[in-house]
């Protein structure tokens, strides 16, 4: 009989002890697991949210833009209906870049949970694509690029949102920060709420049901395409930040008391007075089938809802005077969405909601 020494023994043993096991992962301060090893899944919702992504995949270029080049140098426009377009064109413009630099500078460093950075990089890349749209619209249109691009400094509804959202960024940033204390997990979460459920949640949603509504009438109807498409990314987009604050809350439930939960309650409450502010300031006389308080009454109730997914309590009177914004976001009632693509991708056909 022959033995093997230490040094002679296969390495089968030694190796069993570093095998990742999914219930090790954490979505912030996992110091067990590799950030790079993505199998075996623990947070298969992160995953999930990737796929769907991958599902929605397109670019603005596909979108043909000659019905609106045409209408835009036409009269068939109201003035109002072109502030409409114009303020939207000039939030989005530089939000969707505050949301991608949010994503590469403060969020991914900190998650050390690697199915849900996988979803982060596919999220960084379609706000570059966003951002991208919103240009392609600028040029196709011959728009003054300078007046759509710095209405974030001289348009004071735009620049107090945009300002909003960098203060929850701005300490995320710092070199020193950390999410190993419990004031450090809180002003993390504080960020992710600021732009999943405020900026991507509220902000945005207001804007499309402008847009859209436009796009119900037969007009600008490339741009309504490509604002269709942004929806559904940033319902994507709100789910998985939605998930991701609700799992780190769960898996560090000493972070979220009464105190934290009023800090939430002011930061939501401001952030429904901005929107009703930018609201009025895109639609001063109205226009056909839209007023400013028709948005005051939006903006309560989809502040509610984003409330009542993190766990609060909602807050707001108002109901839902778009109730049509749903059948957008829904595949099923619009089975012919996709057909309206000039390129078609096969992965279309498996986006489910």
């Amino acid at each position: 009989m022959s033995c093997c020494t230490a040094s002679d023994r296969p390495a089968e043993s030694h190796d069993l002890t570093k095998r990742i096991n999914a219930e090790d992962k954490r979505l912030v301060n996992c110091n067990s697991v590799d950030v790079n090893q993505l199998m075996p899944l623990k947070y298969k919702w992160a995953w999930e949210h990737y796929l769907n992504g991958c599902a929605n995949n397109w670019l603005p270029n596909e979108v043909p833009m000659q019905r609106d080049i045409e209408l835009w140098k036409s009269d068939g426009l109201t003035d109002g209906e072109r502030i409409v377009i114009m303020r939207n064109l000039g939030f989005f413009s530089t939000a969707e870049s505050l949301v991608g630099n949010n994503i590469v500078l403060a969020i991914y460093k900190h998650i050390t949970n690697p199915e849900a950075r996988q979803y982060l990089l596919r999220q960084a890349f379609e706000e570059a694509v966003h951002t991208h749209t919103f240009h392609y619209i600028v040029e196709s249109l011959s728009l003054d690029q300078r007046e759509i691009f710095n209405m974030y400094h001289e348009v004071s509804s735009i620049s107090n949102k945009d300002e909003f959202e960098m203060k929850m960024t701005a300490d995320v940033l710092k070199a020193d920060f950390t999410t190993d204390t419990r004031e450090g997990i809180q002003k993390f979460l504080e960020n992710l709420i600021g732009f999943y459920v405020i900026m991507e949640g509220i902000f945005f949603y207001s804007g499309f049901a402008m847009i859209l509504s436009l796009h119900r009438r037969n007009l600008m109807t490339g741009i309504g395409e490509q604002f269709q498409y942004i929806l559904r990314d940033e319902t994507i987009h709100l789910n998985f930040g939605i998930d991701l604050i609700n799992t780190i809350r769960s898996e560090n439930p000493d972070v979220w008391d009464s105190k934290f939960e009023d800090h939430i309650y002011d930061l939501i409450d401001t952030a429904v007075e901005l929107e009703i502010k930018y609201a009025a300031d895109c639609l001063p006389n109205g226009i056909l089938g839209l007023n400013a308080g028709m948005f005051h009454e939006y903006v309560h109730h989809i502040a509610n809802r984003r409330l009542e997914r993190i766990g609060l309590l909602a807050r707001y009177e108002g109901n839902n005077p778009f109730p049509w914004m749903s059948e957008t976001i829904d595949l099923g009632k619009e089975k012919n969405f996709f057909e309206t693509r000039v390129t078609e991708y096969q992965t279309a056909g498996s986006l489910t909601w």
